[in-house]
């Protein structure tokens, strides 16, 4: 975890944030890590940091998922591995695995980062506890013709217009979305 937590405090240390919320987000997630690598894993229980991605189609369209367990949609991702060096290669793991899309196109750069509270296990498979995740947010595109695959960890996939996003959204999804499209062009 070495590799990620040193990429981690590089991308979080030259980011420009998209917005005042993101900002503040990458502040408070710059003094988790001075917790050092642990802040990486789950093992850290004052909270850890995740990677996660929005997907987007070549008409614009965005893929969210509907999380399993916890019943929000929201973009795809989670929590980061051992095998991870970057935080973009755990977005683009995580997005892979759960869209079940070949072939998706990584923007290396962050798009947000939120911070929120959750109640997740430990690696080794301990109950859920209340937690923080400290979410680092990248851009994906999906190629023409995509079609996606539900993972173990999602009820259902969709594709959304920006304008028309299904409810109950996960808070912090919408933010997300501006920075994202504003790429496109």
């Amino acid at each position: 975890m070495t590799a990620l937590y040193e990429n981690a405090v590089d991308v979080l240390s030259t980011w420009t944030a998209t917005s005042g919320d993101a900002e503040l987000a990458r502040k408070r997630t710059l003094d988790l890590l001075a917790d050092g690598p642990v802040a990486m894993t789950r093992a850290h229980r004052a909270g850890h940091v995740t990677a996660s991605a929005l997907i987007i189609g070549t008409d614009g369209r965005i893929l969210l998922c509907l999380h399993g367990r916890l019943g929000l949609w929201m973009q795809l991702g989670g929590h980061c591995e051992a095998g991870d060096e970057t935080l973009a290669a755990a977005a683009f793991r995580e997005a892979t695995e759960e869209s079940g899309i070949p072939g998706l196109v990584l923007d290396p750069t962050p798009i947000d980062i939120d911070v929120h509270e959750v109640r997740c296990g430990a690696a080794d498979g301990a109950p859920a506890e209340p937690s923080v995740h400290y979410d680092v947010r990248f851009l994906l595109h999906a190629p023409a013709g995509s079609v996606e695959r539900i993972s173990a960890e999602s009820a259902e996939l969709a594709w959304f217009d920006a304008g028309a996003l299904p409810s109950p959204l996960a808070s912090g999804t919408v933010r997300q979305i501006a920075p994202a499209l504003s790429r496109l062009s």
